[in-house]
């Protein structure tokens, strides 16, 4: 299988599809164009018999710094037609198990597309953090839904209103991955379970994983939907403006104007 750009790569060996985001001078952060590759991928992997697992990871020891936010400036980011809520909608309604491999930031989308990932290892130097207060936007990717529900309220509202950073260790703990591992480790463990999950009955793994999201799903794709929405509106806020200024300028946001 061939990617439509680029910067994300993939490579199909023994029925496990690896999709590499490989921008390393940019931290892999993430344009509409490696949004429509991931999406086009997955979704062409879903309706093959040859996939039966797929693998996200990064590049040169980062996942991904999140949005690029040059892309985003133009405020149609988050609508239904958009490349971002494509993919999104791909990974959410992909039929068959999805493991992640963490290295380095996983900022924004990079942490909440592990919501909808079935296993997730992270290394020693893995950093998260969902910073979408402290660029005047909001919960994403049913984030707001999902994660009270996988760590509790207190903890919920500390790592989205807060956007507390937390390492790979956290991770495990607060249930967002399965295991911390050694930087150089990561991939090699995410490959193992993917080639184990390969050899098993693939019907039997693909109706697993939908009984086990089967009492969250529609519920789940509710929230995203609602939270695209306002995500949408806030992109073109003066908030987010005067965040994403501040951010290029290598300053701090100043909202104090704000009410």
């Amino acid at each position: 299988m061939q990617s439509s750009c680029a910067e994300i790569q993939a490579q199909l060996t023994d029925r496990v599809l690896e999709i590499t985001i490989n921008r390393p001078d940019r931290k892999n952060a993430l344009t509409m164009a490696m949004y429509s590759a991931m999406a086009e991928l997955l979704n062409s992997a879903a309706d093959n018999a040859e996939v039966r697992v797929v693998i996200i990871t990064g590049a040169e020891g980062v996942f991904t710094s999140g949005n690029d936010l040059m892309d985003f400036l133009g405020g149609s980011a988050s609508n239904e037609e958009s490349p971002v809520f494509q993919f999104m909608v791909a990974l959410y309604n992909f039929p068959k198990p999805v493991v992640a491999a963490i290295n380095g930031p996983a900022v924004g989308i990079g942490t909440t597309m592990l919501l909808h990932c079935d296993l997730a290892f992270a290394g020693d130097d893995a950093m998260f953090k969902m910073p979408f207060v402290d660029l005047g936007l909001c919960p994403e990717y049913g984030s707001s839904f999902f994660i009270p529900r996988i760590m509790g309220h207190a903890r919920a509202s500390e790592l989205l209103l807060l956007g507390k950073k937390f390492d790979a260790g956290e991770a495990v703990t607060l249930g967002l991955c399965n295991a911390a591992l050694p930087a150089d480790e990561v991939l090699t463990q995410a490959r193992l379970a993917a080639a184990e999950l390969a050899t098993k009955a693939p019907e039997a793994v693909r109706l697993t994983k939908r009984l086990l999201r089967a009492g969250t799903r529609d519920a789940g794709s509710q929230v995203i939907q609602e939270e695209a929405l306002h995500f949408q509106k806030r992109l073109g806020s003066d908030e987010f403006k005067e965040a994403a200024t501040a951010f290029m300028e290598k300053r701090p946001a100043d909202f104090s104007r704000f009410e």
